[in-house]
């Protein structure tokens, strides 16, 4: 089936390397250089157990977006099927979630950028830096979407070579002592120190938020199916790599980090990927690293305003925001959604220095948001199929593996880590202020009468 007139505006630019490695630069930010400690502290060696179970779920939720976005590639995938599978409100808040979902997590990213900024400059205030990644990423999106894709597949690239080396590097000091005076480290120190589980299964239960908000950004994928050349052979493609290169990533680096070193010294003298390279003899380790957490940042913000515009332009299509979203430059870019997206990031970024515990707070809806946005796929699939006749269903060429299965466990799974967020008091705020937002956006929702204007033809020929 053809997309809807109105998405064709969009320009088909990615090709399939740029979507494989975008979606990769969303998901492996700062949480893999930086935030890994936190969650080793938690869960001890076993969180490459955490890792890896989350990691099959998310492969279930790209399969069940795959299996749509194949049949119908158009721009703010999810949003809009869940406009069509489960309702107009469920598309609404389905966008307007992401969008600020993402605002949030780039107000994160061009923050942290700031401070990467100071070790080369300390002298300089954080807030000029934050505010010039801003402003590069932003007129970074508004060149032609194949030379946007073309910078994000370098942003990643630098993160993807930095990792492989030293895992490669790892393993050699593993097996042969490469680094360490010919002397094999081995893989004791993953049990060596209180056991695999060191903080029972309560510790792996507590890291499985961060591990899954690690992995937000991958559903990415979807948002760029407007603007793929060849949906059906480059999305099927990219998303059945992509769950191996993230596993390989997060798995694979932080195995060899708790083996090099032991797990409850991680965190304490510096980055783990700073004693890595320390330790095999680069002594410019910290100067390296700093760079790749500085473009893994970037690289993050430029994805995410990427994807944020591009949802501001389905929600005008689909009539939810103003009209004005939906406007397009020469280049086939939503400038005016670019522009909003920016300066609500602006803001942000003006909060964050006026109140550094708000900003906490205000980001906590992230991890809420990616649960909600991953949670809607897999409904929206599962309304999909059922809409289908039997011969539809044989004819799909993209299948969600294990249906229905696999899309049921995959939401208890999702369930599972929304609970446990209210369980634990450091991560109870998000269940406060998520669905705080998501009451307010169906009070405008009914107030601006939206429920009465939603007749899109095209749509409800979809399935």
């Amino acid at each position: 089936m053809q997309p809807p007139k109105h998405q064709q505006q969009l320009h088909r630019g990615l090709e399939e390397r740029h979507i494989s490695l975008m979606s990769l630069g969303a998901a492996i930010g700062v949480g893999l250089f930086l935030g890994s400690a936190n969650a080793i502290k938690l869960a001890g060696p076993a969180i490459l157990l955490a890792y890896a179970v989350s990691g099959i779920v998310i492969f279930f939720i790209m399969r069940a977006l795959g299996e749509m976005a194949v049949e119908h590639p158009v721009a703010g995938s999810f949003s809009r099927y869940a406009h069509n599978y489960l309702g107009p409100l469920a598309g609404y808040l389905t966008g307007w979630n992401y969008w600020f979902l993402w605002v949030v997590t780039c107000i994160a990213e061009i923050t942290a950028a700031g401070i990467y900024m100071q070790f080369w400059f300390p002298d300089t205030p954080r807030w000029i830096w934050a505010l010039a990644a801003l402003i590069l990423m932003t007129l970074i999106n508004f060149l032609a979407v194949k030379a946007y894709g073309e910078l994000e597949f370098w942003f990643a690239l630098i993160k993807i070579v930095t990792i492989v080396f030293m895992i490669i590097v790892g393993f050699g000091m593993i097996l042969f002592g490469i680094g360490n005076g010919g002397v094999a480290t081995g893989i004791s120190n993953l049990w060596k120190h209180g056991g695999f589980f060191p903080n029972g299964i309560t510790g792996v239960l507590m890291s499985l938020q961060m591990v899954m908000f690690a992995y937000l950004g991958i559903e990415m994928l979807g948002v760029t199916a407007g603007e793929v050349k060849n949906p059906e052979k480059s999305l099927t493609k990219a998303i059945n790599s992509v769950f191996w290169r993230i596993l390989i990533f997060y798995v694979g680096a932080l195995f060899v980090i708790m083996s090099i070193y032991p797990w409850n010294e991680i965190g304490e003298k510096g980055s783990p990927f700073v004693l890595t390279f320390e330790k095999i003899g680069i002594h410019a380790a910290a100067g390296i690293i700093n760079f790749v957490v500085l473009t893994a940042a970037l690289s993050s913000c430029n994805s995410g305003i990427f994807s944020t515009s591009r949802m501001l332009f389905n929600l005008a299509e689909q009539k939810e925001a103003p009209p004005s979203f939906a406007k397009l430059t020469k280049r086939g870019i939503p400038g005016v959604a670019l522009i909003v997206t920016a300066l609500a990031m602006l803001v942000g970024v003006y909060l964050n220095y006026v109140s550094e515990k708000a900003f906490q707070w205000v980001t906590s809806i992230a991890t809420f948001g990616a649960i909600w946005t991953w949670a809607i796929i897999l409904l929206s699939q599962l309304q999909f199929r059922k809409r289908l006749s039997p011969e539809k269903r044989q004819q799909l060429t993209y299948k969600m593996p294990l249906y229905p299965y696999s899309s049921y466990i995959s939401l208890a799974f999702l369930i599972l880590v929304a609970i446990l967020m209210g369980y634990f008091k450091d991560t109870r705020i998000a269940l406060i202020i998520g669905p705080a937002w998501l009451i307010l956006l169906v009070v405008v929702y009914y107030a601006k009468g939206l429920h009465k204007r939603h007749s899109y033809a095209s749509d409800k020929k979809t399935s």
